[in-house]
């Protein structure tokens, strides 16, 4: 299935077409572009709510009141039958992307390149895709082919967490190399292009620890001209309720007809999933300009989070949400450059990662803003923990903290005090039942069993 609208003007004049055989219609140029439309359509389904859920729901910056979903990742009692527990949407993103890799090569000459950056962009988006999986799942089927009939064998079972991730890196580094550099459009933002198929590329090594790696990759994201840190706070909060900033590197593109769940997971009157935990707002920096944008600093207990709606705004209505969600900017790869070249260490690499700090702390109006480091490990122990504290606060609810303390290994001695979380193998999310009852080849992650 593709269900071909989308955000943009460019995109809107696609007429929807509701279902099609694969093979029948990648026939010309345009249906193949049409195709790789869709896939960033299954990426707005997949994402609406989950990269919440999946990001920051058991991690310790939110605060819910809710039963049900939000509550059983923020108490770690998480069951085979949550929502957030389901990959089914990311594997029919990768379904819709492994057709259009495998299908474009036909209608397009040999070395084109439009076919290879329509090529270059499924696996981007695949990788993306296999990226959750990974880090939410473990060990996850890898599949890299379309269905093509009936006697495809649809009983796969786990691969190895490592063969994925070879795999993620391959696909990206194609993307790095075969997307365009730029739309010269607002498909900068919500399309991927050079620079966020190496930024992607970058979170990968950091989570693989290939720390050289997310230098180098970082560097080209930082030398690329799309991308500039926004200016001032005001700026900073249109980033996230305008969209389509210059600091913005990838984002899922929603508008009126398609919508996700950012103003009931945040922001709807006194009744949002999540606000603002005790400890996130008590770990602010005095004089940080960035909380009056994140929540209403003059409520002891805020009733929603600003930073998606706007500073100020009062939100009664449960409607859907038209804004965008950003997966990746440019202070997110500057922050990961940072770790990197921390975990080279070396006296010049330190004094450089918290230089990468610098722009981000004054333009939040913090003083002083470019800390030494011995001052670094005064307010917070290790240069390491200062970098990851400038992610909580800066990267706050746009899916990040709960990967950032599973890679850094902090996840069990940040969360054990919150929710009891203790044993390694409980990092990992419970496969769905119902993906157990239709596939007797997968099987349960351990500490679900």
């Amino acid at each position: 299935m593709l269900s071909l609208s989308s955000c943009v003007d460019s995109l809107l004049d696609k007429k929807p077409i509701s279902s099609f055989s694969a093979e029948s219609f990648y026939q010309n140029q345009a249906q193949a572009k049409a195709g790789v439309f869709g896939i960033y359509n299954n990426l707005q389904s997949a994402m609406g709510t989950n990269f919440s859920f999946w990001g920051e729901g058991r991690a310790d910056n939110v605060k819910v009141k809710h039963s049900g979903e939000t509550t059983f990742l923020q108490n770690n009692t998480l069951t085979t039958t949550i929502s957030s527990a389901d990959w089914t949407s990311l594997y029919t993103l990768i379904s819709s992307a492994n057709y259009a890799i495998n299908n474009i090569p036909a209608v397009f000459p040999d070395g084109d390149a439009t076919g290879n950056q329509l090529i270059g962009q499924s696996k981007a988006l695949r990788a993306l895709a296999y990226f959750y999986l990974v880090r939410i799942w473990g060990d996850v089927p890898l599949i890299l082919e379309p269905y093509t009939q009936a006697g495809d064998d649809i009983f796969v079972s786990r691969d190895n967490s490592e063969l994925v991730l070879d795999q993620i890196e391959e696909d990206l580094k194609y993307a790095a190399a075969n997307c365009v550099d730029k739309f010269n459009s607002t498909n900068d933002r919500i399309m991927f292009n050079k620079g966020g198929a190496n930024a992607l590329l970058t979170q990968v090594y950091m989570w693989r620890k290939k720390y050289t790696e997310a230098i180098a990759t970082a560097d080209l994201v930082l030398s690329n001209s799309l991308y500039s840190l926004v200016t001032d706070m005001t700026a900073w909060g249109k980033m996230f309720t305008d969209s389509y900033s210059a600091e913005s590197i990838f984002e899922i593109g929603y508008n009126e007809t398609q919508t996700n769940g950012l103003r009931v997971l945040y922001a709807i009157g006194s009744d949002s999933h999540y606000t603002p935990s005790a400890k996130f707002m008590a770990s602010f920096e005095t004089g940080d300009l960035r909380r009056a944008y994140v929540y209403d600093v003059t409520q002891a207990d805020p009733k929603a989070i600003w930073k998606y709606l706007g500073k100020g705004v009062s939100d009664q209505v449960a409607t859907a949400s038209k804004q965008n969600i950003i997966l990746i900017r440019l202070a997110d790869i500057m922050m990961l450059k940072a770790e990197a070249l921390n975990k080279l260490g070396g006296t010049t690499n330190i004094t450089n990662a918290l230089k990468l700090l610098e722009p981000i702390r004054k333009r939040a109006g913090l003083t002083p803003a470019l800390l030494t480091e011995a001052q670094a490990i005064a307010m917070y122990e290790t240069v390491e923990d200062a970098i990851l504290h400038e992610r909580s606060i800066e990267l706050c609810y746009e899916g990040h903290r709960w990967f950032d303390l599973v890679r850094t290994g902090k996840a069990i001695s940040t969360m054990g005090p919150i929710n009891g979380l203790s044993n390694v193998k409980n990092l990992l999310w419970p496969i769905s039942t119902s993906t157990i009852e239709k596939n007797p080849n997968i099987v349960q992650n351990d500490f679900y069993k």
